[in-house]
């Protein structure tokens, strides 16, 4: 019996082209890493004393040979210019996840957003006074008195409105991991230039990067260089603002 004759027509299969990732994907992946590299990490034993010790003195000094007469010049401009109170106390997130009551001196008039948006360069809400006070970052200072009570610290991961870290928890991965240090007054994220209002998603994770960055290398070493990298931002800043007003 004759056996069917079998012709094979040779098929080229087409090559699947491997979709990219998509970048949500990419910092994902990177913050896993990070995750990975940070887990295994333990700062060295004396740390947290002389990183306490460095708050308490800093703090001390500033409020003793600063605020003593800084206080109550910007107390007096913000009482005749608006009404309400001197300082604005607003909870923030601290250290593990804890709220805390975060000082700062009021800058806006008083409105009903103060605990869920935040300020923006254009923000009708802000005072004349209030603007001087947020570009030279001296509606920051009250902050001191946050260290010195233990709920803030020099350096670390800057604390956000309790509105906030419930909505960028949800946006950004890993972001409650930059709670694992006590939240600053100034921070890594800080000196790279990530300062203020957060336009973008991808903004926010930038700054959630460079906070576990932060975590990952913190020192004492690490602390002053961020300490005098923002003083000589706060003092260029300054100058800046002053030949501005010349001109």
């Amino acid at each position: 019996m004759d056996h069917p004759y079998l012709i094979k027509i040779p098929v080229e299969k087409p090559e699947l082209q491997q979709s990219q990732p998509s970048d949500m994907a990419e910092i994902r992946e990177m913050f896993h890493q990070i995750n990975q590299r940070y887990m295994v990490y333990e700062p060295s034993s004396y740390y947290y004393t002389v990183k306490r010790i460095t708050d308490i003195t800093i703090s001390m000094f500033f409020i003793v040979f600063v605020m003593s007469w800084l206080y109550p010049i910007v107390a007096l401009f913000i009482r005749i210019t608006s009404k309400g109170s001197i300082l604005f106390v607003q909870k923030r997130t601290g250290y593990k996840g804890l709220d805390f009551d975060c000082y700062k001196f009021r800058t806006m008039f008083e409105n009903e957003e103060a605990d869920t948006r935040q300020a923006s360069s254009d923000d009708r809400r802000i005072t004349p006074v209030g603007r001087f006070l947020r570009m030279t970052h001296i509606d920051e200072t009250p902050q001191f008195f946050n260290v010195l009570l233990g709920d803030m610290s020099i350096v670390g991961p800057r604390p956000h409105m309790l509105y906030h870290t419930y909505s960028y928890a949800k946006l950004t991965p890993y972001y409650n991991l930059r709670h694992d240090a006590q939240p600053g007054m100034t921070g890594m994220a800080q000196i790279k230039g990530y300062i203020g209002e957060i336009n973008a998603e991808r903004e926010l994770r930038k700054r959630v990067q460079w906070d576990i960055y932060y975590l990952k290398h913190r020192s004492i070493l690490l602390d002053f260089k961020i300490i005098f990298a923002t003083i000589g931002h706060v003092v260029l800043q300054a100058i800046h603002l002053i030949f501005k007003k010349r001109d």
